[in-house]
């Protein structure tokens, strides 16, 4: 839904405007029904006006952990929450955007998915982009149960045409869309990735697998 005004970019979601945007279904695991069930929750929901995408979220977390603070690091090497976007370009490029509860960021646009030869541009930085994170709990103190994080990120329309010819939406615009999160576990080598349209594979660039975006 269209925001009626600008949103202040806080990481706390409280926002009036909010109140219009329905929530996500809950995260899934990325290989879908055959995985078991995340262990923590995580939703998201977004609003547009004339000037950004806006994209909240909300990820359950009992201990906040984050340690990188340099922008375009990989931060899915962090817990983190990340985007990815593909505009009606008629094109096989499309975007990606991961933060951690340091509001650390990480910004690139790909050519085309992976398994189809696609480069990765860390060169793609995000011009007005507005990001915070609010955290329910002590970072990175392990003696205490915390409750988890929201996170707030407005992306200006014009940010993407750097890379790919892309249109203002207007109402009746289609975009593809999908949100992960990566979550790692102590003492497991492998991290989680929820998601929340299942990709069928532990892969999230088959964009092909994810949802649509409506602007209404």
């Amino acid at each position: 839904m269209r925001a009626k005004k600008p949103i202040q970019i806080d990481g706390k979601l409280n926002d009036p405007a909010w109140k219009t945007a329905a929530w996500t279904d809950l995260f899934v695991d990325i290989e879908g029904d055959t995985k078991p069930s995340p262990r923590f929750r995580t939703r998201a929901k977004m609003l547009w006006d004339d000037d950004y995408l806006y994209i909240g979220a909300e990820l359950e977390e009992p201990d906040l952990k984050a340690k990188l603070t340099e922008h375009d690091s990989v931060i899915f090497h962090d817990n983190d929450f990340e985007v990815f976007l593909k505009p009606p370009t008629g094109t096989p490029g499309y975007y990606e955007f991961e933060i951690n509860a340091l509001n650390t960021s990480w910004d690139l646009f790909l050519n085309k998915p992976y398994l189809d030869g696609g480069k990765a541009d860390n060169s793609w930085d995000i011009p007005g982009l507005k990001s915070a994170v609010a955290l329910q709990g002590s970072l990175n103190d392990s003696s205490d149960k915390d409750r988890g994080w929201t996170v707030e990120i407005a992306i200006p329309w014009t940010a993407f045409q750097s890379r790919l010819p892309v249109a203002k939406p207007v109402s009746g615009t289609e975009w593809r869309v999908n949100f992960s999160r990566v979550e790692w576990k102590t003492g497991q080598p492998k991290e989680d990735n929820w998601v929340w349209s299942p990709q069928g594979i532990i892969n999230m660039h088959v964009p092909e697998k994810w949802g649509y975006l409506r602007f209404r």
